[in-house]
């Protein structure tokens, strides 16, 4: 399917935590054709004199209903101006866009790790792989409990509650969630019962030791890159990654890599 570009109209825009909130628009297309791990590029109205458009990755979708929700930051004036956009306002966006999760056929147990906001481009591939049958460990981390916003929506996808951390030992196991990833790497391998497939998306760093932590348990990584996007199509090379196979773009490419392509810095 060719790319879309529509005017988007908000449905709803909520705070769901300390500088998170939940954006719902209307796209039937987007909805429709939308595979976990893909974003879309999003124009701001009121922000004309701000040629760059926003890549926001694409937390749930409802096919039926044509709509989709995005999990946002507020980290600058662009997502800070997108606070303000009740419903009837309306967003350009391009999408779906980009390569999302690929999950090794036949993978009957799979690992998912959420760092922080990583956790929303997660949470299409949990459902898809819960409603096809894969058993799913959920590991998500944040640095306090307001920022854990996932847990409820991850419990009723998977059946079963996410292993927690946060920073700060407001919830779950204190400090940061690489510990439980590492547990859950050794139950599975001490059961006989070895993960398939983990994924993980957050901070560089925390992708860069789940990656190594599955290269050493033999488990097939994928890691999704978060780059800065001007023309979020492939044709300005603005969002490269290095890969032991040269400079790839995330935008096109990507944003979802397999680990061992990935040269950490």
């Amino acid at each position: 399917m060719s790319l879309v570009n529509e005017k988007a109209p908000v449905l709803s825009n909520r705070q769901v935590g300390p500088n998170l909130h939940l954006m719902e628009v209307r796209s039937p297309e987007v909805a429709a054709a939308a595979q976990p791990g893909q974003f879309v590029h999003v124009r701001v109205p009121g922000m004309e004199a701000h040629i760059l458009r926003r890549p926001l990755g694409i937390y749930a979708c409802d096919a039926e209903a044509g709509t989709f929700d995005m999990l946002y930051q507020v980290v600058g004036f662009g997502t800070d101006r997108m606070t303000s956009l009740g419903p009837g306002a309306e967003l350009e966006v391009i999408g779906p866009i980009g390569r999302g999760w690929h999950v090794p056929e036949g993978a009957r147990r799979a690992l998912i790790v959420g760092g922080g906001v990583g956790a929303a481009p997660l949470y299409m591939l949990a459902c898809g792989l819960s409603r096809a049958g894969v058993a799913v460990t959920a590991v998500l981390g944040s640095q306090t409990s307001a920022m854990l916003v996932f847990n409820e929506r991850y419990e009723q996808a998977l059946g079963a509650s996410p292993l927690c951390s946060t920073d700060d030992g407001s919830f779950g196991h204190a400090g940061f969630c690489t510990p439980l990833v590492e547990q859950a790497l050794t139950e599975a391998q001490e059961a006989g019962e070895p993960f398939d497939y983990l994924a993980v998306c957050g901070p560089e760093p925390l992708m860069r030791i789940v990656a190594s932590m599955a290269a050493e348990a033999g488990v097939p990584c994928e890691v999704s890159m978060e780059r800065r996007m001007a023309c979020g199509v492939g044709a300005c090379l603005s969002c490269v990654v290095d890969t032991v196979g040269g400079k790839r773009r995330a935008c096109v490419d990507g944003p979802v890599f397999p680990a061992e392509e990935v040269v950490w810095p």
